[in-house]
């Protein structure tokens, strides 16, 4: 599957790709960097993450949303 053509912006691009992944593999932790090619003079590179509900990798993602690309 290619996201080249789909029509939606690059966040929610990446929150699909890591829901798809957190249903296919049940990880305790996961990160989604997307890194898209500029267009316009515009780059963005979205983050999104996922720690496990319960366990010490919901704090982990806590604070690596926190403290990301400062």
């Amino acid at each position: 599957f290619s996201f080249r053509n789909h029509g939606a912006f690059h966040e929610d691009c990446v929150n699909i790709i890591m829901k798809d992944l957190i249903q296919l593999m049940n990880p305790r932790y996961i990160e989604v960097i997307g890194i898209f090619r500029p267009r316009g003079g515009i780059s963005i590179c979205p983050y999104a993450n996922y720690g496990r509900s319960g366990t010490k990798y919901e704090e982990m993602a806590t604070y690596r949303l926190i403290n990301h690309d400062l």
